[in-house]
């Protein structure tokens, strides 16, 4: 059942994807493989999951701000 549901939310973001690039007459563009890794909103989010993670293990985190 997972792999089929997988499968359609895959699916789903093509066309979802092609909807809006025939709606605006615009081409395709790959954004490449980092795009989301380095978007700064993203950094900022993981460097607050990864304080929380050490506060979860015990560790002194009141020195670490997200920057």
């Amino acid at each position: 059942m997972g792999k089929k549901r997988a499968l359609v939310a895959v699916m789903h973001k093509i066309v979802i994807a092609m909807w809006h690039m025939l709606t605006n007459d615009a081409r395709y563009q790959d954004l490449g493989p980092n795009h989301w890794q380095q978007h700064p909103h993203q950094t900022k989010r993981r460097q607050q999951r990864l304080i929380a993670e050490l506060s979860a293990l015990g560790v002194d985190t009141s020195g670490l701000e997200p920057a």
